[in-house]
């Protein structure tokens, strides 16, 4: 039939065959189904047909006569028809029905005139209507078209019409958007990560991967000491046992890191052969004969002369066989071709030994082919016309199996079958600029073939496998076809590039399951553990910190506030830690903590901890009891909305009959000041009216520290660190601005004598003092600077000190720990990244600690000085030079000798020092050579004598020698020479 012929779309047979163009895929059903309609005017706004069965499916039409209403109105109305799945809800979960359609408005007296529109799709849950929005306007189907003598709607009457054809849909992915797909659920396999252009290397992974006998020899290299960057092996096996129990695409930042790739090279295309080259290489000697038994086979290069009895020959190993595709039907026709005899004669004659020239054939023949075989197609070619390398995109047709007993040399073994069943095929789409790797695999016999696509995996039918890759002219019809039957030829840029073959004797053993016994137990126990820790991580958003002040802790606490949280140079209090979910109600977090605490719950208040704009951190307001239904994220959000945890304090309640507190009181925490200890540690908290005295408060201290009624006392109220306030007995707390959770520090007033006993002795006499000291102290790491066996007589240990300390000060604390002569003790200070030396410390009485410490990288690691046991004192050492000198002396012989002296003193002074050292030749000149050789041993320089040693550079390399007899009589012969000239 003509195209342009008018057809009937009551001949169904030629109406689809007009404007249904064939898919590619196979039928499941077919049906045509014609719905009249009257009255087209006075139809609702949205009117459903009767449901039809097509495919084991439920059908019907969906028309919004007057448009749908999604559609941006306007005055041209659109109709609009949809095929509808009918009523989805009573289907499985999971369900989907692919089916190719046309829907038909036709005139009800004469079916050649007609409006049709056709297309195709899955429908599932999420999309169980598909049609046409904008089908026809409206006015057009009551209007008589050009070459008609009717309208398609002629007296409010018109025909529907669905075709619909139900599709065979055997991989369960034809038309899928992919959203939400699940590779691992759907195919037991999982997809991998592309990092830009990596595409070819996540193809050849999944293809060795599913070959299980290399993964399992994979898994056999022994890596337990090996660091994942720096191992290839190692970051493989971690390639492999991801894909193997991971739910996720897999990553290979790893591998590529152990290759010694940056950025920039996941970014670069390159040949998935190469690679394949590149990673047996890096293997081969790490999997014993694992290649070679899998990989490998033998092939022997041959000349054997015509009419001579002579043979020449060569056994090469082979791990891919490299075919033509130009020119060749098909897989055998390329090995025909490989193994194809020349003929050498003429002026290409072979030179036979024994002989001379020959008329000769050479050529090659298999004597093995491995158990697993793999082709590389050769795609490219190089055009010396065109003097560039150009693809191949002819049609080369592989099989699923293949007998290849013919290329073997006659006396291999054929007692049992040659017979190559396909396993895998390595798939380029694009041209020689480039384009993107993808694999089809068949893991084992029973599993159906696999897609695997960077981070997806997909079913695929066995024309997908061979006809789609064979390259070639093909139908631009038979992929995914357009809104309209535009049928024509097109050059394909998809095809096979790697092919691999699987022995059939093999199989069994080749892609046998790998069991759990056979993953190292070091890597799956790493792995694991990277895994528990990531998904921690990515959970890590559900839940926030909270830390709880209790009275313990603060009685413990020697500090600042309640507890330590964020100090620089001291390590955060150790306190009671919950982990919670953000959407934990308050009523069940404070179970948790009464729980935790052996309380019950009316026992007890808690009050969030917050920072203060003076950049202190107090309790601030107490939970309500009535909120209890609030989340832990609202508390958090709510009341300390700046901090990342939540920091919370536990008031216990001395009289839970009476939880209430009292109008106007306020809570204060309190802390004692002990000067014959040096200690300031918090006692606990109280309640006091915001009217009341503050020396009201010396009743309640001397009760709770058991001392005698009356006892005097000092208060200071702790405002922020470097302002500590003595405070005002008369003053009420109002007047003073004490608020709930502020810190008055008390101390017990002293005597003359105690206070002159104690100064004498250098240290702290009341809080303020003391809490400078606070301030300003810092805790320093002390290692001895050189490696030294006896760790009694050189410790590492911890002081804390004061910023303001001078050099000797923290001299005599640290000779103090040592039982050592602070003056012969010399410190280096260290690089804050590595702890290695940095610089001597000179001792200036005027310089303090914070002059020369580094500031730690990360809070709250201790400075880190490093001291030296001297036999000197440190006045003297930093006005001498120190220097090695290598003494050259009889016979060759070397001796090393160390010196210290004045650095006024100059080159011949260190030479006179030295030889009351060494023994000077009997009879010798008894003079002294001095002079410095360069680190690399090519240049050396002699000093005149003169030179004063603390000019010399560090580091230098002194070396000394006695001047040879000979030399002083050369010179003097040289000067009565020019004498007697």
């Amino acid at each position: 039939m003509e195209m342009n012929q008018p057809v009937s779309v009551h001949d169904h047979e030629a109406f689809a065959a007009k404007h249904m163009p064939e898919l590619g895929h196979d039928v499941e059903d077919t049906k045509v189904y014609t719905w009249k309609l009257k009255n087209w005017t006075k139809l609702n706004k949205i009117v459903r047909s009767r449901e039809f069965e097509c495919g084991g499916h439920k059908w019907r039409i969906l028309l919004f006569p007057f448009g749908n209403t999604v559609a941006a109105p306007n005055s041209n109305v659109s109709v609009s028809v949809f095929l509808d799945y009918a009523d989805p809800n009573r289907t499985p979960d999971g369900w989907h029905a692919c089916a190719q359609f046309a829907l038909v408005t036709s005139n009800p007296h004469d079916p050649t005139i007609y409006t049709e529109s056709h297309s195709h799709h899955r429908f599932t849950s999420e999309q169980p209507d598909w049609g046409f929005i904008r089908f026809s306007a409206l006015q057009n189907l009551f209007s008589v078209k050009e070459g008609h003598t009717r309208p398609t709607i002629e007296g409010e009457s018109a025909d529907i019409t669905v075709f619909v054809r139900v599709l065979k849909d055997p991989t369960g992915v034809l038309w899928h958007n992919f959203v939400n797909y699940d590779s691992k659920k759907e195919t037991g396999y999982v997809g991998m990560i592309n990092h830009g252009a990596t595409g070819y290397m996540n193809t050849l992974l999944q293809s060795l991967y599913c070959i299980r006998d290399f993964r399992k020899a994979v898994y056999e290299i022994p890596t337990e000491d090996d660091r994942p960057t720096e191992s290839i092996a190692l970051a493989l096996q971690r390639v492999f046992y991801n894909l193997q129990t991971s739910t996720r695409p897999v990553d290979t930042i790893e591998l590529m890191k152990s290759f010694g790739w940056k950025w920039l090279d996941s970014q670069l295309q390159h040949d998935v052969y190469e690679f394949h080259q590149v990673l047996q290489d890096n293997l081969e000697s790490k999997m014993k004969d694992a290649i070679t038994k899998l990989f490998v086979g033998n092939m022997k290069s041959f000349v054997k002369c015509v009419n001579v009895n002579y043979e020449a020959a060569r056994t090469e190993e082979f791990n891919v066989i490299q075919l033509h595709v130009k020119g060749m039907k098909n897989l055998r026709d390329s090995f025909r071709d490989y193994v194809a005899l020349d003929t050498l004669h003429g002026e290409y004659q072979y030179m036979a030994e024994g002989y001379g020239p020959q008329d000769a054939k050479m050529g090659i023949v298999f004597q093995s082919f491995p158990p697993v075989l793999h082709l590389r197609l050769k795609r490219w070619d190089y055009d010396i016309q065109r003097k560039t390398m150009v693809m191949i995109n002819d049609r080369h047709e592989f099989p699923f199996e293949i007998d290849l007993s013919e290329f073997l040399d006659e006396t291999s073994d054929k007692s049992q079958s040659w017979l190559y069943r396909l396993h895998g095929v390595i798939v380029h789409s694009g041209d020689l600029n480039g384009g993107q790797y993808f694999s089809m695999i068949k893991p084992d016999r029973e599993t159906q073939w696999l897609k695997f696509d960077d981070e997806r995996v997909t079913p695929v039918t066995d024309r997908q496998v061979l006809e789609e890759n064979y390259g070639g002219q093909v139908m631009n019809s038979w992929t995914q076809p357009p809104q309209r039957n535009q049928a024509r030829e097109m050059e394909r840029s998809t095809n096979a590039y790697m092919l691999v073959y699987i022995r059939d004797t093999a199989i069994n053993e080749v892609l046998a399951p790998i069991p759990q016994e056979d993953i190292p137990p070091h890597l799956k126990r790493r792995l694991d553990e990277e895994r528990l820790q990531i998904e921690a991580k990515k959970r890590e958003h559900l839940f926030l910190t909270a830390k709880i002040v209790t009275d313990e802790t603060f009685q413990h606490h020697q500090g600042f506030d309640l507890a330590s949280f964020d100090e620089k140079y001291q390590p955060p209090s150790e306190l009671p830690t919950f982990s919670v979910l953000k959407q934990e109600t308050y009523r069940v977090f404070k179970g948790r903590v009464a729980s935790h605490f052996n309380y019950q719950d009316s026992q007890f208040r808690l009050w969030v901890v917050v920072n203060r704009q003076n950049k202190t951190v107090r309790p601030d307001t107490c939970i309500p009891e009535n909120r209890v239904t609030l989340t832990m994220d609202v508390i958090r959000n709510n009341m300390a909305a700046r901090q990342s945890d939540l920091r919370l304090y536990v008031d216990v309640i001395s009289h839970p009959s009476k939880p209430d507190l009292a109008q106007g009181s306020i809570m204060i925490f309190l802390k004692h000041f002990d000067p014959s200890r040096q200690s300031l540690l918090g006692v606990g908290k109280t309640y006091v009216l915001q009217t009341s005295k503050v020396g009201d408060l010396a009743h309640c201290i001397n009760v709770r520290m058991r001392w005698p009624t009356g006892t005097p006392l000092k208060l200071y109220e702790e405002v922020k660190p470097g302002e500590i306030e003595l405070m005002k007995p008369k003053m009420t707390f109002a007047q003073s601005a004490i608020h709930d959770g502020d810190v008055i520090c008390f101390q017990g007033e002293m005597s003359e004598k105690e206070t002159h006993d104690l100064g004498a002795q250098g240290l702290f006499l009341d809080p303020i003092q003391f809490y400078d000291f606070l301030q300003n102290r810092v805790l320093i790491l002390f290692r001895p600077k050189n490696d030294e066996p006896d760790k009694n007589v050189y410790p590492e240990f911890e002081l804390t000190l004061s910023k303001k300390m001078n050099y000797d000060h923290m001299a005599a604390r640290v000779a103090n720990y040592l039982k050592h002569d602070p003056i012969k003790l010399r410190f280096t200070t260290t690089h804050a990244a590595n702890g290695q030396p940095k610089a001597v410390v000179r001792r200036f009485l005027n310089e303090n600690i914070a002059e020369f410490m580094s500031p730690p990288l990360v809070s709250p690691t201790p400075t880190i000085i490093l001291y030296e046991r001297l036999n000197i004192s440190i006045v003297e050492l930093e006005t001498s030079r120190s220097f090695g000198v290598m003494w050259t002396g009889m016979h060759n012989k070397e001796s090393s000798h160390q010196l210290l002296l004045p650095k006024t003193s100059t080159v011949d002074d260190l030479a006179d020092h030295l030889a009351k050292r060494v023994a000077l030749t009997p009879g010798g000149t008894g003079k002294i050579r001095v002079f410095e050789v360069s680190r690399d041993g090519k240049n050396q320089k002699e000093f005149a004598g003169s030179e004063m040693i603390g000019n010399i550079h560090d580091p230098v390399e002194l070396y000394a020698e006695e001047v040879p007899t000979e030399e002083i009589e050369a010179d003097d012969a040289v000067k009565t020479d020019s004498a007697d000239s």
